[in-house]
């Protein structure tokens, strides 16, 4: 536990205060009270990011999974309007929305091209350093090229985009698709492509919505992706 701690003191200091490490106290109490202080000095943002920096560099992940649990029951207890997904702080508190994308990340663990977008897109919707709005453009990118990345391993193309993806899938018979939820997906992709999303067509929003619209296709491409990873071991696709 000692060696634990001091790996992270280390951590901290170096990676997330990038301060010289000679400021680490010789013993813990003394640490601790600097680390106390310096804690006091900080505004939400900079909390969130020192215990999201926690969560993801203490070494023992049984101990990570359980801060992050302790961590979401007093942001639920204090109406925060931030939980952590994964190891990522952002700003979803709906349950269900959080289980969908967890689900996603979990079962995407082996499926690095999707992993990295659906990352990436949590990443973006929880930067709390960018107040431009780019970040909800960048989200929405990710998200829709999460759910490209894993159309592209069902139909062995690492070219294809989403929406020939999903044609060849449906001409091939490859994995039965509801045809609303094809059609949804094929609309989605073409939103995401409209407006300066994927193609910078167009200034960016610093409106609001645009974090509902992020938010939502974080939720939403997750959850197309979960159907996916359901639906290929029944028909004998191997999505890897």
């Amino acid at each position: 536990m000692r060696q634990k701690m001091k790996m992270l003191m280390l951590s901290l200091y170096i990676y997330h205060y990038k301060e010289p490490v000679e400021y680490i106290e010789s013993y813990w109490q003394g640490e601790y009270e600097h680390l106390r202080k310096k804690w006091q000095l900080l505004d939400w943002s900079e909390i969130y990011d020192f215990v999201e920096f926690v969560a993801n560099n203490y070494s023992d992940e049984k101990t990570n999974n359980s801060f992050v649990d302790l961590c979401n029951k007093f942001l639920e207890r204090e109406f925060s309007a931030y939980r952590f997904v994964g190891k990522q702080i952002v700003p979803i508190t709906n349950e269900i929305e959080i289980k969908s994308i967890e689900e996603a990340l979990e079962k995407a663990d082996k499926l690095k091209p999707v992993k990295k977008h659906l990352q990436n897109a949590l990443d973006s919707l929880g930067d709390r350093n960018d107040e431009s709005g780019a970040k909800y453009k960048n989200s929405i990118k990710d998200s829709t090229l999460a759910v490209e990345a894993m159309l592209r391993l069902i139909v062995k193309n690492e070219n294809v985009t989403l929406g020939k993806a999903l044609t060849e899938i449906r001409k091939k018979g490859q994995v039965e698709i509801h045809p609303a939820l094809e059609k949804a997906f094929g609309s989605l992709y073409g939103y995401s492509s409209d407006g300066g999303i994927r193609h910078a067509q167009k200034a960016v929003s610093t409106q609001g919505d645009d974090f509902e619209e992020a938010k939502f296709m974080v939720v939403a491409c997750s959850a197309f992706i979960n159907y996916l990873l359901g639906k290929c071991p029944k028909a004998g696709v191997v999505c890897d």
